[in-house]
C-alpha cells in the first residue's frame, strides 16, 4: 500500500511526454541480479545516445554512476527501472522526490498503476519491451538488434513480435523513428504515445501492436489524431483466442476504421505493409472519386504479370485502365514486344526499359499505384535493371513505383540493395500487389474517417420520459430483461415503427385482441425468460380467426409448462401478421474493450447460423448507418432480387440512427436486439425486440464522445434576429464552406494566415468532424425553411494534448460584425474550457490585426510577442480569474 507522504507526491506536477519521448538524459536504476539488467546496459551503451547516461545500482562502463537516486547529479528526463516488484515503490517515490516523472518498467510490476498514482511518476509498462529513438541513439530496449534511423514508428504491447519486426526491419533496411513497448499497459497507454507521433514530423507511418486497450475514448481519439497526419496500421493478436464468435474483432475493426486506421489480420500483413509505408511517397491526387485501387503492372514475363493481375481482382482492386491517349504514348515509348495492355508485357529482354515503363506509368493521372515486376533472365545485366527500378521509384511525383523481383539465388541480393535504396521491394508478385493493396487500404480508411457526410441531420425528438418509465419498472420488479412489448414500446418512444400488438394474459383474452388488431396475426408467449421463443413453439403465424388463436394459445402453454416448467409465463402477445418482406436484425451490445457497438444484418431465426453482420460504434449519422449497410452481403438483396422487394434503405439507416441515439440517451441498457425488422419500398416495421438493462448502477461508456446537444443555446444579436449556438458537427461541412467564402480576403488572412480562396476538403473534415472531448467549436447558425443551417460565426478552442492550456480562433461573416456575435461566442468557448478544467486560452494574431488585438483585450486577454516573429504576437488569458 502507498504511504501518506506518497500520496501527497500524487499532487506534484511534473510528467512531460517530451521527457520519455524526447529524453535528454537517461538513468538505468537496476538491480544487477535481474537477468534484463545487462542486456538494457549493453544496448543504451552501444546505441550512442547523444544526451547524459546515470546509473544507479550497477557498475558498467559509459555511465555516470550515483550512489543512490537521490544522489543522482541531475534530474534525468528519464528512467529505466530494472528493480524486483517490492522495491518500486520506494524507488519511484524517490524519482518523484528528485524530481524525474517518466520511466519504464520491462520487468514484473504488479502494482504500477496504484505506484503511479501515488507518487505521479508515469511509466510504461509492466513487461515493457522499452523505448527507441534512434535518431538520437537511444536505444533502451530488449531487443537483439539495434534499430536504425528510419520513419517508421512501432508501438507494441508483445516484446516477441517487437523483437521479430526489428529482425525482418534490419534485413530489409527499414528503419525507425520510434519503437516504445507498451507491456502490460498499466501504465502509459496509447493514447499518450499516438499523440506524441501525431506531432512528430519525423514519423512517417505507425504500427500498432494492440492487446489491451485501458481507455476506450483516448485511444480511438488519439488514434484518430495521428491517422490523420499520416498512416496508421493495427494488428490484434489473441482477438480470436478471447472471443471465438468474432464479434470482438469486428468491433476493434469497427473502431479503428471510425478512427482512420488500417487493421491488418497477422504479422505477415502487418510486415508487409510497413515494407509499403516505410518507402513509398504516396500519391496526393488520390481523391473520393478515386480511391487510390487503380493498379498497374508492368513486367518482363507474361507469367509474373498474369499472376498479379489475379491477385489485384481477387484482392478487391482494379487494373488501371488507360485512355487512348495514353495507350498512343505507351506505344510510343514501350519497346515493339509490348501490348501497351495492363498488364504490360516488355518481354525477357526489358532491361532498362522496365524501369523507364514504370516511372511513365506512375505519371499517369490513371493510376494509383505501379507495379514492376521482374523475373531473372540469362546474360542480363541485373545491375542496370535495378538501378534504374530504383530511378524510377525515387523520381515519381505521381503514383508509387513497388518493385517484385522474383527468384533467390540471384534474387536476393537485388532485393537487398533495392531496399537498401529505399525501394517497396517484394520476392513474388502476389506479395508485391498485397503491398498495393494496404496503400489502396490505407486511403480508404483514411479518406472514409474524414468523409465530408451530406448536410442532411435527422432531427429526433424521443419520447425519453415514457422509457424512464419503463425502466424503472423493471428495477422496482427486480428484472432486468423487458417483454417484448416493453422493449418495442421503448424503440417506438424513438420514433420507429413497429407492429400492432396487444397484450393479453389468457387465452380467452388473446381471442379478443385478435379481433381487434383484424387477422391474419400472430400470437406470441410473454415471458422475460424466453429470449428465443421459437425453440419451444413460442410463435404461431397466421392465425385467421378468434378460435384458432384461443386453441393456439392454449396449446402453446403446455408447451411451455412442458418444456420450461421455470420460465415465468406472463401470457400472450397478439400482433397483426406484417406482409412479407426483407428480415433484417439492428442490435446494440458492448465489447469489453471498445464498449456499446451495433450491429446490422440478415435476420429471422437463422441469423446466427448463417451471420452476415456489420458493425460500427455509436453514435452514428445517417452516412455511417448507410455505409455500415453497404458493408454487408444483405445490402445487393435491398435492392430488389428475383423475388426479393426492393427495400428503403434510407428507413433503414434511420432505424440505425435512432437505435444509436438510445444508445447515447440510456447507457443503462446492455443489449437491445431488433429482430426481425422487416423492410420494403415502404419502409421498416419491427416486429420483435429484446431488450436487457446492466446491472442497477452500471453504466456504458461510449469509445466515441457524442454530439453535446445539451450545450445549444438561442440567442438574439442586436438586431433581434434569433440564432441558434450549437456545438458543430460533420453535416455542417457545405455550410461551412459557404461561410468561408462570405468571409472577406482580409479576414481569411486574418484567421488562416494565408490566402486561401476555397477551404480544403481535408480542412473541412478537420474543422467539423470534430473530438468533442479534445476541442470544442460553437457555430452560430441560422435555420431557414427548405435548406441546412446557414453558419453566420464560430468560435473554437482545442485543448492541447494532455494539457491545461488550448489555442482559440473566432471569425464572423461580415454582416454580422458590430452585433455582439463573436463576444457571445466567445464567452460560450470560454465557458466550456472553464468547465473542461482548463486554466489558460492562448492563440496567434497578427501584428496587422488591430480588431482582434482590440476585442481580445476587451475580453481580457493580455497581449505577449512571440519571439521567433515580429509579425505574430499571442493573446493569452487565465480561465481561472
Amino acid at each position: 500500500m502507498a504511504s501518506p507522504d506518497m500520496l501527497a507526491l500524487s499532487r506534484r506536477p511534473g510528467f512531460r511526454d517530451a521527457a520519455l519521448l524526447r529524453p535528454e538524459s537517461v538513468a538505468l536504476i537496476a538491480d544487477p541480479a535481474l537477468d534484463i539488467t545487462g542486456l538494457l546496459a549493453r544496448n543504451l551503451v552501444a546505441g550512442g545516445f547523444a544526451g547524459r547516461l546515470l546509473a544507479v545500482g550497477i557498475e558498467a562502463a559509459g555511465f555516470e554512476r550515483a550512489a543512490d537516486i537521490a544522489a543522482l547529479p541531475i534530474a534525468p528526463d528519464l528512467v529505466i527501472l530494472c528493480l524486483p516488484p517490492e522495491r518500486q515503490a520506494e524507488a519511484m517515490a524517490a524519482l518523484a522526490a528528485r524530481g524525474c516523472f517518466a520511466a519504464v518498467l520491462p520487468g514484473a510490476a504488479p502494482d504500477l498503476a496504484a505506484i503511479s498514482a501515488a507518487t505521479g511518476v508515469q511509466a510504461l509498462g509492466q513487461g515493457s519491451f522499452g523505448i527507441a529513438i534512434p535518431a538520437i541513439g537511444l536505444n533502451a530496449t530488449l531487443s537483439h538488434i539495434p534499430p536504425r534511423p528510419g520513419r517508421l514508428a512501432l508501438v507494441t504491447q508483445s516484446a516477441a513480435l517487437a523483437r521479430a519486426v526489428l529482425d525482418w526491419a534490419e534485413a530489409e533496411a527499414v528503419g525507425f523513428s520510434h519503437v516504445v513497448g507498451i507491456g502490460g499497459n498499466a501504465g502509459i497507454g496509447f493514447a499518450l504515445v499516438l499523440d506524441w507521433l501525431a506531432r512528430d514530423a519525423a514519423t512517417g507511418a505507425v504500427l500498432l501492436d494492440l492487446r489491451r486497450i485501458k481507455n476506450r475514448r483516448l485511444f480511438v481519439s488519439a488514434a484518430r489524431a495521428a491517422a490523420r497526419m499520416r498512416p496508421v496500421v493495427a494488428l490484434r493478436a489473441g482477438g480470436r483466442l478471447d472471443d471465438a464468435s468474432g464479434i470482438s474483432d469486428q468491433v476493434m475493426e469497427a473502431a479503428l476504421r471510425r478512427a482512420g486506421v488500417l487493421r491488418v489480420a497477422g504479422l505477415e500483413a502487418m510486415l508487409s505493409a510497413a515494407e509499403t509505408l516505410a518507402r513509398v511517397r504516396l500519391s496526393t491526387r488520390v481523391t473520393a472519386d478515386t480511391p487510390g485501387d487503380r493498379i498497374a503492372i508492368v513486367t518482363n514475363g507474361t507469367g509474373l504479370g498474369q499472376l498479379a493481375a489475379d491477385a489485384v481482382i481477387a484482392g478487391g482492386g482494379r487494373l488501371a485502365q488507360f485512355s487512348p491517349e495514353s495507350l498512343a504514348a505507351l506505344a510510343i515509348s514501350l519497346p515493339p514486344r509490348s501490348s501497351g495492355r495492363n498488364p504490360i508485357n516488355l518481354g525477357p529482354l526489358a532491361g532498362t526499359h522496365l524501369g523507364e515503363a514504370a516511372a511513365m506509368l506512375a505519371a499517369l493521372p490513371a493510376v494509383d499505384t505501379v507495379i514492376a515486376l521482374h523475373a531473372p533472365v540469362p546474360d542480363e545485366r541485373p545491375e542496370t535493371v535495378r538501378d534504374t527500378l530504383i530511378a524510377a521509384a525515387r523520381a515519381t511525383r505521381g503514383a508509387p513505383v513497388l518493385v517484385g523481383w522474383a527468384g533467390e539465388a540471384t534474387g536476393r541480393a537485388q532485393r537487398a540493395a533495392l531496399a537498401e535504396a529505399g525501394v517497396a521491394v517484394f520476392p513474388t508478385p502476389e506479395a508485391a500487389v498485397r503491398g498495393a493493396l494496404h496503400l489502396a487500404a490505407d486511403r480508404a480508411a483514411r479518406a472514409a474517417a474524414a468523409e465530408l457526410p451530406p448536410a442532411d441531420v435527422l432531427d429526433l425528438a424521443p419520447d425519453r420520459a415514457t422509457v424512464r418509465r419503463i425502466i424503472a419498472t423493471l428495477r422496482a420488479e427486480g428484472r432486468r430483461a423487458m417483454l417484448e412489448d416493453e422493449a418495442l414500446s421503448v424503440i417506438a418512444a424513438y420514433g420507429l415503427p413497429t407492429v400492432p400488438c396487444r397484450a393479453a394474459m389468457g387465452p380467452e383474452e388473446a381471442a379478443v385482441a385478435a379481433s381487434m388488431l383484424g387477422f391474419p396475426v400472430v400470437l406470441k408467449a410473454r415471458s422475460p425468460d424466453l429470449p428465443r421463443k421459437t425453440e419451444i413453439g413460442g410463435v404461431v403465424l397466421g392465425l385467421q380467426a378468434p378460435e384458432a388463436v384461443r386453441m393456439a394459445a392454449e396449446a402453446m402453454a403446455a408447451r411451455i409448462a412442458e418444456h420450461r416448467p421455470g420460465a415465468r409465463h406472463m401470457g400472450f402477445l397478439v400482433q397483426r401478421q406484417a406482409a412479407r418482406a426483407h428480415e433484417l436484425r439492428l442490435r446494440l451490445g458492448d465489447d469489453a474493450m471498445f464498449g456499446p457497438w451495433i450491429g446490422f444484418g440478415r435476420g429471422g431465426t437463422a441469423a446466427d447460423i448463417d451471420p452476415d453482420e456489420g458493425f460500427d460504434l455509436p453514435p452514428l449519422n445517417l452516412a455511417l448507418a448507410a455505409a455500415l449497410i453497404a458493408r454487408t452481403r444483405a445490402a445487393r438483396l435491398l435492392h430488389g432480387y428475383r423475388d426479393h422487394p426492393v427495400a428503403n434503405r434510407s428507413a433503414i439507416a434511420d432505424a440505425l440512427v435512432r437505435l444509436s441515439q438510445i444508445a447515447v440517451d440510456f447507457p443503462e441498457i446492455a443489449t437491445l436486439s431488433i429482430n426481425p425488422l422487416v423492410a420494403d419500398a415502404d419502409g421498416v416495421l419491427a416486429l420483435d425486440a429484446t431488450l436487457v438493462l446492466r446491472p442497477k448502477g452500471m453504466r456504458a461508456h461510449l469509445a466515441i464522445p457524442p454530439y453535446p446537444a445539451a450545450l445549444a443555446e438561442t440567442w438574439n444579436a442586436k438586431d433581434g434576429g434569433p440564432l441558434l449556438i450549437r456545438p458543430i458537427r460533420p453535416e455542417d461541412a457545405t455550410a461551412l464552406g459557404e461561410m468561408f467564402r462570405e468571409l472577406a480576403p482580409e479576414d481569411v488572412r486574418f484567421r488562416f494566415f494565408s490566402a486561401l480562396k476555397e477551404l480544403p476538403p481535408a480542412m473541412t473534415a478537420r474543422l467539423t468532424q470534430i473530438d468533442y472531448d479534445r476541442e470544442m467549436a460553437f457555430a452560430a447558425v441560422r435555420r431557414e425553411a427548405g435548406r441546412h443551417d446557414r453558419i453566420l460565426g464560430v468560435a473554437r478552442l482545442i485543448r492541447e494534448p494532455g494539457g491545461e492550456s488550448g489555442e482559440f480562433s473566432v471569425a464572423v461573416v461580415p454582416p454580422m460584425k458590430g452585433q455582439g456575435l463573436a463576444r457571445r461566442l466567445m464567452a460560450r468557448i470560454l465557458d466550456w474550457g472553464r468547465s473542461q478544467g482548463m486554466r489558460h486560452a492562448a492563440g496567434q494574431v497578427l501584428t496587422d490585426n488591430q480588431p482582434m488585438l482590440g476585442f481580445v483585450r476587451a475580453l481580457g486577454f493580455s497581449i505577449h510577442r512571440v519571439p521567433e516573429d515580429d509579425s505574430v504576437v499571442e493573446a493569452r488569458k487565465n480561465l481561472r480569474e
